[in-house]
């Protein structure tokens, strides 16, 4: 097997929802915020909305898929998707706002086209919305910005295998050579924060979600550049 990254491309995209679906199956943020019972979570539904969000991260974020080489029926086995720095005084472009509009209208059609959510909880989306603006505001102290791990997932079967590593450091290279700081949030504390630290993250933040007794733990993590190592004399 030899693992390939790639910019998404518009062929991607129905396997890149997939690929994030059965990723996520088990997450505990999924779990939390989409009605479990049986016959309330709508995979199609999901899948759709997966490839909204899709599409418009391939015009506005750092979207790249993974897969061997050796297969040809071109199956995502990785996918990585991280939001660019933005200067805390930059202001969005009239083409972010437009593909954001889209994106939304995109979303409006689903909902009226599956005649809901899919089981989404959407009060339960919004109570994790506004705690992790709130988290931002107060730990988000760099004004150039950071690149944020938006989306990370390997196609279940496929762990071990260096997938998710190659997906972050193409990006934490970037970061290292530019000073940057990266950041990401995970809501599955074992096995992934070890994984991450592994990477050079650090956890700043535990993230706490409750609604109706039941409460979801995410983990904002921080990721500081590394010095480029000097030629030896």
């Amino acid at each position: 097997m030899g693992i390939e990254i790639h910019p998404i491309t518009a062929a991607d995209i129905p396997s890149v929802a997939d690929c994030i679906q059965q990723s996520f199956a088990d997450d505990p943020y999924h779990i939390w915020a989409f009605d479990q019972r049986p016959g309330k979570f709508d995979k199609e539904r999901n899948l759709a909305s997966l490839r909204a969000k899709c599409e418009w991260g391939m015009r506005n974020a750092l979207f790249y898929v993974a897969k061997d080489s050796d297969d040809p029926s071109g199956q995502v086995l990785g996918v990585g998707m991280w939001m660019k720095p933005r200067n805390a005084t930059e202001p969005e472009t009239w083409a972010e706002w437009l593909d954001g509009y889209l994106l939304w209208f995109k979303q409006g059609w689903n909902l009226v086209r599956y005649q809901g959510r899919g089981g989404l909880n959407t009060k339960r989306y919004w109570i994790w919305k506004q705690v992790q603006a709130d988290v931002q505001a107060e730990i988000w102290d760099d004004p150039t910005g950071y690149y944020f791990c938006n989306i990370v997932a390997v196609r279940p079967g496929n762990q071990g295998k260096g997938i998710g590593r190659k997906l972050i450091e193409l990006i934490t290279k970037t970061a290292d050579a530019e000073d940057r700081k990266c950041y990401l949030e995970s809501s599955k504390a074992v096995p992934n924060i070890a994984i991450y630290e592994k990477l050079g993250f650090t956890v700043a933040k535990k993230m706490e979600c409750e609604e109706g007794g039941d409460k979801i733990d995410l983990y904002c993590m921080f990721r500081e550049p590394r010095p480029k190592s000097k030629p030896k004399p």
